[in-house]
């Protein structure tokens, strides 16, 4: 009768669990087991483990078409490792072609199993980045899916559980290395956007963890020199020297720009000279500066030049257009789509503010503070690198005088400025006065633009500058 019982209780048993093959956590006051109840269970246990994780695909994740003709990319970041476990939206690495900084993001849920590059490397369109293995693979679906390409400018913005969280790259870093989820911390910044210093208070609140105080270096004072010391002459020895060269392939901004070179050498250049007095402007700079500063804005002397060389462009249209390989067509440009020469850790780039002539001041300066901003940390878009049809250099701001600045293709003119200077001038009375100087070299394309009208073109432009209130008759 007992075994009878027995046998019962254990085929009961097996058809609960048969009915529940989905399950993978039972959550049962008693348990029965074997037949006795007396098995109290106060907290759920990981019971069975079905087929259901047996049944993980690993798939490779290729690295997707970004655009613009980009074939390759060099990986500068990974924000993922083999044996972690990632979502869809999360962010997997980020990768810089020549012309912008991308972040790759996750397609699905599943467990990162290898990763096919270092960092430095160059990653291939059409190539697999990493192995994930994923339970969300649907039997219709290829063994190789590909991931889709994130620009900087979404790359803050991130969808966790239906909700849009914001945080940077670095951010989302700090808290995959503590295991936070970011949906879990309440952001303090714009928009809730969430900082590191939300980070490190989530981290504190969870595990009562301060951060140790940066340890001072203890000064210790030179000991006596006794009086009878002798100082022992020194052995003269030939310096040794083991450094050895190193060989590195160019690539990012520098490739780009070996290229964009190359091109300009077929461009015969024709170069002009001036200098322009810039007291009057200083002087209204130094009146709107408050001004400008009041409403966020750092407010520089190149968006007066940037609107001059609109104001010019009006005039004198054949410098602010194109002409294709072959020199057959030249395209007249609606758009003045100024580029300013940026020198930045990554190399020299050329992002440009988008339609100045229906820009004022204060618009080209607020613009310039973001490019300037993104250009900082690498962060600029494929937009913001892309489209110009006229170029200004301010090699100024670094030091110099004169310069002879190189033309960028397809485009036909280009400027660039030194530094500002005081030095004395003679004003129309005879006097000796405090000038503002500073010196522009501009280059054009002497296959499409002669001498007499880029000369024009600068005294306009320098009348702008010397007479800021000039500005005012042609602004619209």
């Amino acid at each position: 009768e007992k075994a009878l019982k027995l046998l019962s209780t254990w085929e009961i048993c097996v058809r609960y669990f048969q009915t529940c093959g989905n399950v993978h956590v039972l959550k049962p006051n008693y348990v029965c087991f074997f037949g006795y109840p007396s098995f109290k269970y106060s907290h759920p246990h990981h019971f069975l483990k079905t087929t259901a994780a047996l049944r993980g695909q690993v798939v490779q994740f290729k690295l997707s078409d970004i655009g613009e003709g980009i074939r390759e990319v060099t990986v500068k970041e990974w924000y993922v490792k083999e044996g972690d476990t990632v979502s869809q939206f999360d962010s997997i690495c980020e990768v810089q072609s020549d012309k912008a900084s991308v972040t790759i993001t996750s397609r699905y849920d599943g467990v990162i199993k290898k990763l096919y590059y270092n960092l430095d490397d160059i990653a291939y369109v059409g190539k697999p980045l990493v192995d994930i293995e994923t339970e969300a693979l649907k039997d219709s679906e290829e063994d190789v899916v590909e991931t889709p390409a994130v620009s900087h400018d979404e790359h803050t913005h991130q969808e966790i559980k239906g909700r849009k969280t914001l945080a940077t790259p670095a951010v989302r870093r700090l808290a995959m290395e503590n295991n936070i989820k970011l949906s879990e911390v309440v952001g303090s910044g714009k928009d809730g956007r969430i900082l590191k210093e939300d980070i490190l208070n989530y981290l504190e609140k969870q595990t009562g963890a301060i951060l140790p105080p940066s340890p001072k270096a203890e000064i210790m004072p030179p000991p006596p020199k006794p009086k009878d010391m002798t100082i022992p002459i020194p052995v003269s020895k030939p310096p040794v020297f083991t450094g050895k060269d190193k060989t590195e392939p160019i690539k990012g901004f520098q490739k780009a720009m070996v290229k964009t070179m190359s091109a300009a050498l077929k461009i015969p250049h024709f170069g002009y000279c001036d200098e322009v007095d810039l007291t009057e402007l200083v002087k209204l700079r130094e009146e709107l500066k408050p001004i400008a500063f009041a409403r966020g804005i750092k407010l520089s002397f190149m968006p007066f030049f940037l609107k001059a060389v609109s104001l010019g462009l009006l005039q004198f249209p054949i410098l602010n257009a194109s002409v294709d390989e072959n020199c057959q067509n030249i395209t007249y440009k609606a758009s003045h789509n100024i580029g300013i020469a940026m020198d930045t850790e990554q190399g020299l780039i050329v992002p440009n503010v988008k339609n100045v002539q229906i820009c004022s001041i204060f618009d080209i300066a607020t613009e310039l503070n973001r490019l300037q901003k993104l250009g900082s940390v690498g962060q600029l878009s494929t937009t913001d690198l892309t489209g110009g049809t006229f170029t200004l250099s301010n090699i100024g701001s670094i030091g110099g005088t004169y310069t002879k600045p190189v033309i960028l293709p397809p485009e036909v003119a280009i400027g660039a400025l030194g530094s500002i200077k005081a030095i004395p001038r003679f004003n129309q009375k005879g006097e000796v006065y405090k000038a503002q100087i500073v010196n522009v070299s501009w280059s054009a394309d002497h296959r499409v633009i002669d001498g007499a009208t880029m000369s024009r073109f600068s005294n306009l432009w320098k009348s702008y500058l010397e007479n800021p209130a000039f500005m005012l008759l042609d602004l619209k």
